[in-house]
């Protein structure tokens, strides 16, 4: 887990992309016992995409983390249905 700071300069974005990202809850965030802001490794690659992908289809941030959540859901449909293959064939 990584505090504020940190996830910042990993993440490349300004304190008001930030803001930006947090006001829509798209991350998950957990508090230490001092009460600050702790973020997951993960959610450095999910803001590295949002950004490179807001930036090359010069989206605001809201349309950003539409395109990442349908991504991330077309690659966990696809590996199901590779599960699912794999599955099958192993029945026959």
């Amino acid at each position: 887990m990584l505090g504020e700071e940190d996830f910042l300069r990993e993440t490349g974005i300004s304190a008001e992309y930030f803001q930006d990202v947090l006001s829509l809850g798209w991350v998950e965030t957990e508090k230490d016992e001092e009460n600050h802001l702790l973020f997951s490794d993960s959610d450095i690659y999910r803001v590295r995409k949002l950004v490179r992908i807001c930036d090359d289809f010069e989206l605001p941030v809201i349309g950003g983390t539409i395109i990442v959540d349908l991504l991330e859901r077309i690659a966990a449909l696809e590996d199901t249905v590779r599960q699912l293959k794999a599955d099958a064939e192993q029945r026959f």
